[in-house]
């Protein structure tokens, strides 16, 4: 029963919103065990664009991640964040968690898994593919500079 309840301990930190849509972006980035400096930036830049960063604390929600990262339970986790962002544009939603999990230039088979699941949840799946190409052939022209 006390693992059960670690599942949700995610609860006690996202409660609104900016704070969902933040620990997605977390997950997108540390779902390949890795969080590297280029990563860090990136989910930054996002914060800034989105202007979550006026009310949260990009150090501190990255402290209550981590706190329970180990003890997700993905399936439950994603529909608790999906019902409080309650995203309109899901297809955007979607892209910046793609760009996420492709900012180390690679994508791993949990991200990749990740996505798959995330794109179930916003039933986006006949647009997922495009998507996925889309940002990846932007990140590819980003690194070669060339179209």
């Amino acid at each position: 029963m006390k693992n059960a309840l670690k599942n949700f301990m995610f609860q006690d930190y996202i409660t609104t919103q900016d704070e969902a849509i933040c620990h997605l972006f977390l997950h997108c980035c540390f779902k390949d065990g890795k969080f590297s400096q280029e990563e860090v930036d990136n989910v930054s830049s996002k914060f800034v664009d989105l202007q979550i960063h006026r009310d949260l604390n990009f150090k501190e929600e990255l402290q209550h991640y981590k706190s329970y990262q180990a003890n997700i339970d993905e399936p439950l986790y994603l529909q608790y964040i999906l019902k409080l962002i309650h995203p309109v544009q899901s297809l955007a939603l979607y892209s910046y968690c793609v760009e996420l999990c492709l900012s180390d230039k690679l994508l791993s088979v949990e991200e990749e898994s990740l996505l798959s699941k995330l794109a179930g949840l916003l039933e986006i799946q006949d647009e997922k593919s495009i998507v996925d190409k889309l940002i990846t052939q932007r990140t590819a022209v980003q690194l070669e500079k060339i179209f």
